[in-house]
This record gives C-alpha cells, sequence and structure tokens, in this order.
C-alpha cells in the first residue's frame, strides 16, 4: 500500500491520523524470505533490534515492509513511543518445513507510562 513513497512520507500520513492513546496503526511486513531456519534466526533477529532501538531499517532486504516500518519509526521518535517486542518467529517455528523460512515479528509501539 506504501508503493514508491518515502518513509518521512508514510511518517506524515500516521502522525495525520494520530488521535490519541486510543490510536491503533497496524504496520504489517514479513521479515526474511526463504532463508535457512538458522540464518533467518539471526538475521531477524539482527532486524528486531534494529526496530527496538530506533534504528531505521533502510532498505528491503531484511522487511519488505521496510518503508512503513521506517515510517513508524520517525512517528516513534517524534512521540517518544517504546517499542516492545511481543514475538518472533518464522515458518518453521510453525509450519515444519526450515529449509526455506519466512520470518515474522509483533511489536507494539506504546506512549510512556505517566509517572
Amino acid at each position: 500500500m506504501v508503493g514508491g513513497a518515502a518513509p518521512t512520507q508514510v511518517a506524515a500520513v500516521m502522525d495525520r491520523l494520530w488521535g490519541g492513546p486510543e490510536t491503533l496503526i497496524v504496520v504489517s511486513s514479513d521479515l526474511s524470505h526463504y532463508l535457512p531456519y538458522t540464518e533467518a534466526q539471526r538475521i531477524d533477529r539482527t532486524t528486531a533490534e534494529r526496530i527496538l532501538h530506533g534504528q531505521m531499517l533502510g532498505h528491503h532486504e531484511r522487511a519488505c515492509g521496510a518503508t512503513p516500518i521506517d515510517g513508524l519509526i520517525e512517528v516513534a521518535h517524534r512521540r517518544k513511543l517504546i517499542p516492545k517486542l511481543l514475538d518472533l518467529r518464522n515458518s518453521g517455528d510453525t509450519a515444519g518445513d526450515r529449509s526455506r523460512v519466512v520470518g515474522y515479528a509483533a511489536f507494539a509501539f506504546t506512549e510512556p507510562a505517566n509517572e
């Protein structure tokens, strides 16, 4: 859905749609594609760490949805959202064949708790 948009354009759309803490924006993307199980685990863990540390992915080799992910990371910086990894696995964990897997992760970005 993002097409040829830049991460800054994706972030601008997210900002425009943002209402407040009740806002839920979903960004969906696979991670690695068709790698052996252990290689995919290593690469996807690195990708997840980049996301958790607010580092843009910059290219689509680690995630086909790198552009919307990078847009979300930009918004997270501006809004001081806190990322949390909910789950990280690949199709070898669920479908059995580990010779060529697809990676998946789920993250939640939330506002800091009021102190």
